[in-house]
């Protein structure tokens, strides 16, 4: 019987305290971006606006505005990436560690621990060789191009977490199958790969916010073409305000809306993903 003592109680207070902690930059976010230019230079940052506004979400958003072209280009070239990396990761990841998880042979494993070794290596290690080969492959610049270039630098870090959820998966599954004649494409497809929701989601998700995320990479590889992902557009665009945090804010919540839409719609398989589970 859980009795609520004295240890509960500085939990439950060092949780709040931690959670406050961690909510206030999206409080000052939030507030700022709901303030007019006049309110930023003559209140306090800790306070909220006394008549918020939408007015810089109007501003930025508006088809007359200068920034709403580029901003919704970007986030549809953002949307096209990450959607496009996403499915390339499931499509390539999940069968690969399948194989490496049902494989004996000395190869697989040593291959496997080769993924490994790459989760590890910094990624800008290899920008500049990888810049050069996807320029001569006609690559840059390009959703298409950007997608290869994403799938290739989380394709281990793919088969790492689909791989550990194939080593606790029961062999009863696929015996079965197996007995009712089925290939091992089949038992893949129809029998293993169904309960690998929760690998995937978290696959899914952990994938998106690096790729939605990434400025870095985007920057190097779409920089000067018509295919800048939102985190480049942001950039550009924030420069060209200087110290206008009320519309500057307001940039980063529009960015921030879409994959936080997606982790909620997700977060089911993705706390299901980090306990272990294997239930859809």
């Amino acid at each position: 019987m859980f009795h609520y003592t004295k240890k509960t109680l500085l939990l439950e207070i060092v949780t709040i305290l931690a959670a406050v902690v961690m909510l206030m930059p999206f409080y000052f976010l939030i507030s700022t971006s709901l303030k007019t230019q006049d309110q930023v230079l003559t209140t306090s940052s800790l306070s909220f606006p006394v008549s918020p506004t939408f007015e810089n979400f109007v501003t930025l958003l508006s088809p007359s505005s200068d920034a709403s072209s580029s901003i919704f280009q970007g986030l549809l070239n953002s949307v096209i990436i990450t959607a496009g990396t996403i499915a390339a990761l499931v499509v390539i990841g999940s069968p690969a560690a399948y194989v490496f998880a049902r494989s004996t042979s000395r190869w697989s494993t040593r291959t496997y621990y080769l993924f490994m070794i790459a989760i590890l290596l910094p990624t800008q290690l290899g920008v500049v060789p990888l810049y050069v080969e996807a320029r001569d492959l006609g690559l840059v610049g390009t959703p298409f191009g950007m997608i290869v270039v994403y799938t290739g630098m989380l394709i281990p870090l793919s088969v790492f977490l689909y791989g550990g959820f194939f080593r606790r998966l029961p062999r009863d599954y696929e015996e079965a199958a197996t007995v009712d004649g089925a290939s091992r494409t089949r038992i893949f497809a129809q029998v293993v790969f169904p309960l690998m929701g929760p690998a995937t989601g978290t696959v899914a998700i952990l994938a998106g916010l690096i790729v939605w995320n990434d400025f870095f990479t985007a920057l190097i590889f779409l920089n000067g073409s018509g295919f800048q992902t939102l985190p480049v557009v942001m950039y550009n665009y924030v420069g060209s305000l200087v110290s206008q945090w009320n519309l500057i804010f307001a940039v980063v919540i529009i960015s921030m809306v879409p994959i936080l839409a997606f982790y909620f719609f997700a977060q089911k398989k993705f706390i299901q993903g980090y306990a272990g589970g294997l239930k859809g």
